[in-house]
Parts: C-alpha cells; sequence; structure tokens
C-alpha cells in the first residue's frame, strides 16, 4: 500500500496536466494509467489556439513534436466546399505523441507514473480516498482526480447525456500526393448522411479521418466500417476526392460506442473530476482537447488555494456549460437530415458561420489560466 497527498486515475490530457502543476508545486503525486505506453485514441487531433497557450503553460512546445500547422477550415457536403480562414492560429498532432510528451514531463517533474495499471474503483477511506487495482494493489491518497476521458470506471457511469446516439471512429490514412497538397494547413469537416467526419494532416505524413455516425445508421449497415466507408463517400463526393488513391495506415479503425455527448457535470462527491469525465463536446464542433488541458490546470491550481472539489466542479459548470450546449446544438443539427441541409446553406450564405461557431464553442479568454 502506497499512500501520496494526490492520486490521478487517467494518464491522457486532463490527468497529465493536473499531475504536472501538482508535482511542479511540490506536491506528492500518483498518475495511474491503465496503458503500458501511449496509445492512439479516437480523437481528432486539433489543437486551438487555447490548447497551445496550455501546452506552452505546461512546457510543450508542440513544433519541437511535428505539429501540423492548419490554417483554415472547410465544410464539404452535397452542395459543395465552403472555406474560411480560421480566427486563431492552430496546430494537429496524435494523442500518442502529445500523451507520451506529456506523461514523460509529469515523471520529470516529480509526479510518480505507474503505466499498466488499471483502477477498478476508488472509495472514501478515513480522511482521504483507497483506489483499488485490477493487480490486487490499493493506493491511499488524500485526494483523487478522475480522468479517465471517455472510458468510464464501472462503478461511476456519466448520465446519458443530450446526444448519446452516436458512434465515434478513427482512421489514419496516406493521401495520395494531389490530395495531401490539397489538404495541407486545412481541417475539412465533412457531411454524409447522419454523420460527419473531420479530416486533417498529422505529423509524418498522415491524415487523420475522425467522424461520428449515429449509431442506428452503422446498424443498417450490418455495423461493417467497410459499408460506412463506401456511404460516407456516396454521400460526401469531397470526401471521396479525398480518399482517391490513399493507403489506411491501420488494419481498422479506432472506434467508441455510447459517448455521452452534451454532459457537463455540475456537482462532486469529493472527486476532483477533470476532462471528459467532467464535460463531453462532441468532436469538431466544439474543442474538446484545450478543455481537458483547462480542466486539469483549473483542478491543480484550485486545490493548491484551497478550495474543495466542489468548489471546481461548480466552477468548471459555469465555464463550459453553454459552449458545450452550443457544439451539442451544433453537432446535432450536423446529423438530422432536414437541419444538415439548413446548416449547409446558412455557410453558404455566411461564410463567416463556421468562425463564430469556433469561437463561441472555445474556453473564454476571461476564464483562460496562466
Amino acid at each position: 500500500m502506497n499512500t501520496y497527498e494526490g492520486v490521478i486515475v487517467g494518464g491522457g490530457l486532463a490527468g497529465s496536466a493536473a499531475a504536472i502543476t501538482l508535482a511542479q508545486a511540490g506536491r506528492s503525486v500518483v498518475l495511474l494509467e491503465k496503458e503500458s505506453q501511449a496509445h492512439h485514441k479516437v480523437c481528432g487531433e486539433f489543437l486551438s489556439q487555447e490548447a497551445l497557450v496550455y501546452l506552452r503553460a505546461l512546457g510543450v512546445e508542440v513544433a519541437t513534436l511535428g505539429a501540423v500547422p492548419i490554417n483554415a477550415v472547410r465544410l464539404a457536403g452535397r452542395f459543395g466546399v465552403s472555406e474560411v480562414p480560421l480566427p486563431f492560429a492552430s496546430r494537429a498532432l496524435t494523442r500518442r505523441k502529445l500523451d507520451e510528451e506529456l506523461l514523460q514531463l509529469a515523471e520529470r517533474a516529480g509526479a510518480t507514473v505507474l503505466r499498466g495499471r488499471r483502477v477498478l474503483s476508488f472509495d472514501r477511506a478515513d480522511e482521504g480516498w483507497s483506489v483499488r487495482l485490477a493487480d490486487g494493489a490499493t493506493v491511499v491518497a488524500n485526494t483523487v482526480f478522475l480522468a479517465t476521458g471517455k472510458h468510464d470506471l464501472r462503478e461511476r457511469p456519466r448520465p446519458a447525456g443530450r446526444q448519446g446516439d452516436l458512434i465515434a471512429f478513427k482512421m489514419y490514412w496516406r493521401l495520395a500526393p494531389e490530395q495531401a497538397a490539397a489538404l495541407e494547413g486545412h481541417v475539412e469537416l465533412n457531411l454524409y448522411r447522419n454523420g460527419y467526419a473531420g479530416m486533417l494532416p498529422v505529423e509524418d505524413g498522415a491524415v487523420n479521418l475522425c467522424g461520428l455516425v449515429k449509431r442506428a445508421e452503422y446498424l443498417r449497415m450490418g455495423a461493417r466500417w467497410e459499408h460506412l466507408l463506401t456511404a460516407m463517400q456516396r454521400d460526401c463526393s469531397h470526401l471521396k476526392q479525398r480518399l482517391q488513391g490513399a493507403t489506411p495506415l491501420l488494419a481498422k479503425p479506432l472506434a467508441i460506442s455510447a459517448i455521452p455527448y452534451g454532459f457537463v457535470r455540475e456537482r462532486s462527491d469529493g472527486a476532483w473530476v477533470l476532462g471528459d469525465q467532467a464535460a463531453v463536446i462532441p468532436s469538431f464542433t466544439g474543442d474538446g482537447m484545450s478543455i481537458a488541458l483547462h480542466s486539469g490546470r483549473l483542478a491543480a491550481g484550485m486545490y493548491l488555494q484551497g478550495a474543495t472539489a466542489e468548489n471546481f466542479q461548480q466552477q468548471l459548470h459555469r465555464e463550459l456549460s453553454q459552449q458545450v450546449s452550443l457544439a451539442t446544438v451544433v453537432s446535432r443539427a450536423i446529423v438530422s437530415e432536414p437541419r444538415r441541409t439548413l446548416v449547409e446553406s446558412a455557410v453558404r450564405v455566411w461564410p463567416g458561420l463556421l468562425g463564430s461557431v469556433a469561437r463561441r464553442t472555445r474556453i473564454r479568454p476571461d476564464a483562460m489560466l496562466g
């Protein structure tokens, strides 16, 4: 049995941000990560200006990791392609590379990072918390931070959220040279029946295609990836053009279902709940990576100032509820056939709508931490 001041369950963006901040302040913290090494995750891998600010504050300069500049956004659907410049500087970088950098930084800052250690549950114990691991070990700490991302602990499921009927997937591709050149510097949002997918270049010449589709639609296709991919290209000719001559870089796509998009936690039972466990914003209509980083930094900062987990959860709810709500409204409109047409028409009439939505679904400037 090991005792620490704080235990962080989950080694993604939120958990690492909290671990680094607490360790830099001289606190005894242990981070428990269930995977033995950083790995690919279902994530759009788009780093907004806000995410870059937080990463620099933590000591990460993503350009040195090969992050790719993103300058503009395109919306592609049945009516063609609309393009607008992004209202902020941004980059793209795979989670596998970024997560590994943050975990190593947490170790250098003085945190104990234990990999390949899956947490089963945690409960109150005397003045603190007892964390039970799958290998039978127990970790005891004064405070627990829950940061397991999109995956719930069995005994701590999140509510369904406002848009829980989607399946998320991600595949890496290597595009044909002419298509890679056309995509350079852009993130493209491709619309198709009952779903949408973002495409953007990442490091080492790869391209991330990360999307959502209604569960009922996927089941109608026999729950087969190849059927979904064919349907996506049939509905969106722009996506079909991009994938002409492309080579998949994974044996099969990563996928996850039952994500409670639109959920924002309001209260705490004493645990500090971070990242997707606290607020789940739909991919590409919102900025989940900056939310994760913000929540980790905010939780650690408030803890160091003597605040309670309840104080933190209420403040995070105030800061994120409007952004998550708007992003969920947009996402639901895009995956609804009648409203998808209205969205495309509105963007064609007012191209600045894309930039306006992007600004309104980000962390507010007055809430950003230094």
